[in-house]
């Protein structure tokens, strides 16, 4: 069932329609579960996770308890442009939460939004990398949170879950603002930017239905899921280039490296030299790759988390 969730008016008798897919199981009061992606309109990842969620529901109908939301575009105007933001405004829409019903129109919108999934009893919100970097399918978690989260993202199928405090789980994001509300809300990030990774999806949609399974909203027996990596982030190791240039990896993302292994390199197209060459500080896994090639100095190439053999 197609529901809309907010409206607001554009120029030349056009509107904003933010929409989601209502699928309902027995008793569809009892649980709520909500899953949310398309913020930002350069990370498509999740449009193939709502696609094919919605479809494995439907053959799951009888075994359903509850009710799904799936909000697969809460920035359309971004994800039709494949622009990361509000086109035409330079604004991020993950930083205008929880947002208010008497200040501009984007504020009505995240107000609106809020407002519809806030009593869930579990909000999934979808990200990607950007176009610049590729990231292995984990969970972000805020440190105020972790004790009530981190159970959940266990059930999640992912690789890693990262405990931090970085601005993907902050205040003026989606996922603070409801978890503030008592909307327990895990932020899935993965893949690449303007990319979709059929593999990263499936992965995802496992544990969403092992998700479900735990709050008793599938009956059955739960997926196999794998047992994710947690740590916080003194074990993470950031690498940046001091040089510009174009990025040649030697290694692969999601691959064990030791200390002083050689990452990749920094070359000069013009005149055919190597202008630094990236080792890791650490023993550990790339989780966090160099996806477009071209880098000035400063550009994270990669993030290791550390500790690892």
């Amino acid at each position: 069932m197609i529901k809309t969730v907010i409206k607001a008016s554009l120029p030349v008798g056009e509107a904003l329609v933010i929409q989601k897919n209502r699928i309902m199981g027995a008793d569809p009061e009892s649980r709520r579960l909500a899953i949310v992606t398309g913020t930002h309109g350069d990370e498509l990842e999740g449009q193939y996770v709502s696609w094919q969620l919605a479809r494995v529901l439907g053959k799951k109908k009888k075994s359903l308890r509850g009710t799904v939301d799936i909000y697969p575009a809460l920035n359309p105007l971004g994800i039709s442009t494949i622009y990361r933001g509000l086109p035409g405004f330079d604004l991020d829409m993950n930083r205008i939460f929880p947002g208010s019903r008497s200040e501009t129109m984007f504020d009505y919108i995240a107000d609106g939004i809020i407002r519809d999934i806030k009593g869930a009893d579990l909000c999934i919100d979808i990200h990607a990398s950007n176009i610049f970097l590729r990231d292995i399918p984990q969970v972000r978690i805020n440190k105020k949170t972790e004790k009530e989260l981190v159970p959940l993202a266990k059930l999640l199928n992912m690789d890693y879950i990262w405990v931090h405090s970085a601005a993907t789980v902050l205040e003026s994001t989606l996922a603070y603002s409801l978890n503030m509300l008592k909307t327990k809300t895990l932020v899935v990030e993965m893949g690449v930017g303007m990319r979709i990774t059929q593999s990263y999806g499936d992965q995802l949609i496992t544990g969403i239905l092992s998700v479900m399974t735990h709050l008793g909203m599938l009956t059955g027996r739960a997926p196999k899921i794998k047992k994710p990596v947690i740590s916080t982030d003194g074990s993470v190791a950031f690498i940046n280039a001091n040089a510009s240039g174009f990025f040649m990896p030697q290694v692969m993302h999601g691959e064990y490296v030791k200390k002083g292994q050689l990452v990749g390199f920094i070359a000069d197209s013009l005149n055919g030299v190597t202008k630094e060459e990236l080792f890791s500080p650490v023993d550990g896994m790339v989780f966090t790759l160099r996806e477009y090639p071209v880098v000035n100095e400063g550009s994270l190439i990669a993030r290791i988390l550390g500790g690892m053999k």
